[in-house]
């Protein structure tokens, strides 16, 4: 925008995590990024909204946000709406769709809204108007306060455009990668998952190791906009020479399917040499060769009554396994039920808030090094 050399960047993720993305935005060079109700708030140029995309882990997606006005009726948002610079924005050739929610406001109507939004926005700018559309206008009216933003992402940023198998209730790899960096990974030490699933963990630590961007292998809802530049970007996805790590991640799973499946993907992203994975049961889960590092797993949540009984053996196994096999090591557990985390026995840290996933809430459960 021409009057506005930077704008706000809106970071979505999910609550509980604010913190953890805001720390990881700071360090990818954003400028002062604060975390805020539902992700972290940064300023910056369409530049940093295209590096975000492709680089940040954590965020689900990121907004551009365009407009801010205060509004009490919905002539009034009609007329307001018009005077954002919407040509500089959207291509009059690329359709586009609204999505509003209202809040303690006057206008609650949010269907409404969103009407009322679209109509300034194909009058000013001659865009067609279609509810499938990638380009996505977010409206959101807050105590009579109408935040207009672009969800310059498109599909969801877990979306990393590799994975073409999961499981039944995968971790969505921005979680993952979150949970990674509370557990304090920074990619120089080797990281085991004994009950790896589709090798989400597994696959992200590589993938943070070998400095690989999330966004490397995706198209973004961004391309769509009358602010790209197709050179500007090309420039920025150029992969970077960067010597491979020495470091190995692991997975096993009792399951050959899970093993199979967690290959497959480590192929497809790029990190099969420096990524294992073989069959084994949680109590033959043993140190690979080296120095110590990082256990972080996903285990079964047994959300549906009277599952959690079954599972406690699981998890007193794997916490006996840990607790004799890998002092030296840290862990991080993943767990929807903490009478289960607590059956492992292991010296777990105080743990965060529970953190929304597929329906249910989860917490990562963290010990110091284990002596």
């Amino acid at each position: 925008m021409t009057h506005h050399p930077d704008f706000e960047i809106f970071l979505a993720t999910a609550p509980g995590l604010e913190p953890t993305l805001a720390e990881e935005v700071g360090l990818k060079a954003f400028k002062r990024p604060k975390p805020v109700p539902g992700g972290v708030i940064t300023r910056g140029t369409w530049p940093d909204v295209w590096r975000a995309n492709l680089w940040i882990r954590g965020a689900t997606r990121i907004l551009a946000r365009l407009d801010a006005f205060h509004v009490t009726h919905l002539a009034h948002l009609d007329a307001r709406a018009r005077r954002t610079p919407w040509a500089e924005i959207l291509r009059p050739d690329t359709p586009f769709r609204v999505e509003a929610t209202c809040h303690k406001s006057r206008i609650y109507h949010s269907s409404a809204a969103a009407e009322r939004i679209a109509t300034a926005i194909h009058a000013t700018t001659g865009a067609p108007h279609d509810p499938d559309a990638e380009v996505t206008v977010m409206a959101r009216i807050d105590h009579d306060l109408c935040t207009l933003s672009i969800d310059t992402s498109g599909e969801p940023l877990h979306k990393r455009g590799f994975k073409a198998e999961v499981n039944a209730a995968p971790l969505r790899e921005t979680l993952a990668a979150l949970f990674l960096r509370q557990c304090g990974f920074d990619g120089s030490e080797p990281v085991l998952d004994p009950m790896c699933g589709s090798g989400t963990f597994v696959i992200e630590a590589a993938e943070i190791a070998a400095r690989l961007n999330p966004g490397r292998a995706r198209h973004f809802a961004f391309e769509r906009l009358a602010t790209f530049d197709v050179e500007a970007w090309a420039r920025l996805r150029e992969p970077k020479p960067r010597p491979t790590p020495t470091t190995r991640f692991h997975g096993a799973d009792r399951d050959a399917g899970a093993v199979a499946m967690s290959r497959a993907n480590a192929e497809r992203a790029g990190v099969a040499a420096i990524t294992e994975f073989h069959q084994a049961p949680i109590s033959e889960a043993r140190p690979p060769e080296g120095p110590p590092g990082l256990v972080i797993t996903n285990p079964p949540y047994g959300t549906r009554l009277g599952e959690a009984k079954s599972l406690a053996p699981l998890y007193q196994a794997l916490g006996r396994t840990l607790a004799t096999h890998f002092k030296g090591w840290r862990v991080g557990l993943v767990a929807a039920d903490p009478k289960l985390a607590h059956a492992t026995g292991l010296p777990f840290l105080p743990s965060g808030p529970p953190v929304p996933h597929g329906g249910l809430r989860v917490t990562l459960f963290r010990t110091a090094t284990l002596a």
